[in-house]
């Protein structure tokens, strides 16, 4: 794995979506950075890569995956790791993220990110898998933590916890989506700041801001509509305790120009200090 691998700040990105692909080749929008969902350009040809290509010959691009299932039993996939490496060298990738989760057992695939157990035997069990990914990728793999709606009774670690620990033992890196945390705070009972004060502030290299659904006795982490101002709160304090770091506005559903998406990902301006991002528009 090479240690020397830079995570630079890009600044201000959006996820790159399929309605907006004419308008930025067309227009080619001063925004600073795309993320791409790996697994929409994996396996295929045609359209596709074609406009990847032509996206990536303007804009820095980072890969998010949401196959990997760092935390499953199974054997890790290593012909979709290899995939993986491809579209990372194609698209040239600045760093390859995905979460902290597990999405299946016995090959057979949930499409859902499922809770980890915070354990010191799943740590071990993680630890050496991301180490494999790690080995075979060439550089730190980047995992988010997703949000949660279901807790393991067997868990002897706070999440925090186990993911600084998970952090340490590896050399991975962090995606801190603080809006996983108001959701997974909200669900289970715990205090966000609290939260964000045990994390390695110093390995966290990018940031998600979505929105979410409120239903009351619970949040869905819907990735619909503006992004809520207690989350935006979350980003400046992970600021204030150290994060420097890449901000990526997720609008997945009922998803609006791309005007409007920029301007609300810009939002985070408001929120942190503006000299600490670099080629913001």
């Amino acid at each position: 794995m090479d240690q020397s691998q830079r995570f630079e700040n890009l600044g201000i990105g959006l996820g790159l979506r399929t309605t907006h692909y004419a308008h930025i080749l067309e227009q080619q929008p001063a925004v600073d950075w795309f993320e791409v969902l790996s697994e929409n350009y994996l396996y295929t040809q045609g359209r596709p890569l074609y406009f990847l290509d032509r996206v990536a010959e303007r804009y820095p691009l980072v890969l998010h995956g949401v196959s990997l299932s760092i935390g499953s039993t199974d054997e890790l996939d290593f012909e979709y790791l290899t995939e993986l490496k491809k579209l990372k060298e194609r698209c040239k990738a600045r760093w390859v993220s995905d979460h902290l989760c597990w999405t299946g057992v016995m090959g057979r695939n949930t499409h859902d990110l499922l809770p980890m157990p915070f354990s010191e035997e799943a740590l071990r069990h993680t630890a050496a898998r991301i180490r494999r990914v790690q080995d075979f990728l060439g550089a730190p793999l980047v995992l988010e933590n997703p949000s949660s709606y279901a807790e393991f009774a067997g868990s002897t670690l706070s999440e925090a916890d186990f993911i600084a620990a998970l952090l340490a033992e590896t050399d991975a890196r962090l995606l801190l989506d603080v809006n996983n945390v108001y959701v997974t705070a909200y669900n289970h009972g715990f205090d966000a700041v609290d939260y964000l004060r045990r994390l390695p502030m110093e390995r966290v290299v990018q940031f998600h801001v979505a929105g979410h659904t409120n239903h009351g006795t619970h949040i869905i982490d819907t990735h619909i509509g503006p992004v809520a101002d207690p989350v935006w709160e979350l980003l400046k304090i992970s600021h204030e305790l150290g994060a420097r770091a890449s901000v990526l506005l997720e609008w997945d559903a009922e998803i609006p120009a791309f005007e409007v998406a920029h301007a609300e990902a810009l939002r985070a301006r408001e929120f942190i200090d503006a000299t600490c991002l670099v080629g913001a528009a």
